[in-house]
């Protein structure tokens, strides 16, 4: 939907850039997430730090990190596309990369929107893990960690939509979520 319709009201805004209580929040439900996923992945394949090939390695992390931030926002954007017909717009604030839309979506769109990425991604690099040579396992594995604790944002507004009213449209433009309901 293009328009907001008649009738409904903000009920709630969420902003992740401006709302310093809940960026932390965010941010502490990553590193909640993150480090158990980082002793997981130890007790699977011990971290070496030693060597040349331990620096390699953290620049093909780095790198691949890099693209994967993109290619997560991609995702989000292809939903945005599919659900709304309209042209994502697309951004970084330094704090967060973001995708977002002028448009409105119901609840189920929008829950599909936010979680497609951790879905999508976790499954492709759950593969490459298992399919690619035990010596990439760092390189894929520390991508896959920063996927499930990087959603976290994206983990908590799911979980404030889904106490909010079944009519309710959400406006996503990036780094602020304002959401319209009847009631």
């Amino acid at each position: 939907m293009n328009q907001l319709p008649e009738g409904y009201n903000e009920i709630k805004s969420v902003n992740l850039q401006k709302d310093k209580k809940i960026a932390l929040l965010v941010n502490l439900l990553a590193l909640v997430v993150m480090l158990p996923l980082l002793v997981l992945g130890a007790m699977i394949k011990p971290v070496n730090l030693a060597g040349e090939s331990a620096l390699k390695e953290l620049l093909i992390i780095i790198v691949f990190l890099i693209v994967y931030m993109v290619l997560h926002e991609a995702v989000h954007g292809i939903f945005i596309y599919k659900y709304s017909k309209q042209k994502p717009k697309f951004g970084f604030t330094g704090m967060y990369a973001y995708a977002g839309s002028d448009s409105y979506f119901n609840k189920r769109e929008y829950i599909i929107i936010a979680l497609a990425p951790i879905v999508v991604w976790g499954v492709v690099l759950l593969i490459l893990n298992i399919a690619l040579p035990f010596s990439t396992f760092w390189i894929i594995y520390f991508i896959q960690a920063c996927n499930i604790s990087g959603a976290a944002g994206d983990l908590y507004i799911t979980y404030v939509i889904k106490k909010m009213p079944s009519d309710v449209l959400i406006k996503d433009v990036g780094i602020e979520m304002k959401i319209y309901s009847k009631q």
